[in-house]
């Protein structure tokens, strides 16, 4: 199920008798996207040179949720008594930045640093997580870099467009209610049209948690090419 791009973020403010119901995603919280495979799974895979990561490390790229807001602190106005957010990446550190420990060397940019994996401009994507542990989960958000995106910059929140192109969200509230519905399964399957691109994207996949002020990020090294041509009947 798509859902639009429509919620915004505010202050944080006091909400009674919620804080006693805080959980915060512990120690095992972590997840990967698997497909397509993103810029650190391709590190424990040895797809990508030079990048010994393992699983555990591609599990744990763990920061602030509600990108790309530049600040902590902040509320989902859909779901104001999930927890207030952490800060998100900063800009440069977008593929790097962990809670768990920041990894500098996934923050390298150039044209041919990373190995691509194809996609089809305009396709239906199938998107895949895996995860060391599900948590409660309010989004997943995908992003991509815009048309006039530099690849041999940094990451950056001006490198992406604004809103994803692809948004999922779970709308039962509050996060504490058993019938919220918020627990993902495991494997989490989503399918998203992409964009309309040629050549070399970079894509942002998000995992917002519901009960915890982070999100899990992961990169994708997109080539993108025309879409399949589907074969044509005989002529009648």
């Amino acid at each position: 199920m798509y859902i639009p791009y429509r919620f915004r973020y505010g202050f944080s403010a006091l909400f009674g008798g919620a804080a006693s119901l805080v959980v915060v995603a512990g120690a095992h919280a972590q997840g990967r996207l698997t497909e397509p495979a993103s810029r650190v799974v391709l590190c424990t895979e040895h797809r990508n040179m030079d990048c010994p990561i393992d699983l555990w490390r591609a599990n744990a790229m763990e920061s602030g949720k509600f990108f790309p807001a530049v600040k902590g602190g902040l509320l989902d106005m859909t779901a104001p008594t999930d927890i207030q957010s952490a800060v998100p990446p900063q800009d440069g550190h977008i593929a790097g930045s962990s809670v768990r420990g920041n990894v500098p060397l996934l923050d390298e940019q150039t044209p041919t640093r990373w190995t691509k994996i194809r996609l089809h401009s305009g396709a239906k994507q199938t998107f895949k997580w895996e995860y060391g542990a599900v948590h409660l989960t309010r989004r997943w958000n995908y992003f991509i870099t815009r048309i006039s995106w530099n690849p041999s910059a940094p990451l950056t929140r001006a490198q992406f467009d604004v809103r994803p192109f692809c948004t999922i969200q779970n709308e039962g509230q509050p996060y504490w209610d058993p019938n919220a519905n918020l627990m993902p399964s495991a494997p989490t399957v989503h399918v998203c049209e992409l964009p309309k691109r040629t050549g070399y994207y970079v894509i942002l996949a998000v995992w917002e948690v519901a009960n915890s002020p982070m999100a899990f990020y992961q990169i994708v090294d997109a080539m993108f090419e025309e879409p399949k041509r589907t074969s044509a009947g005989p002529s009648p």
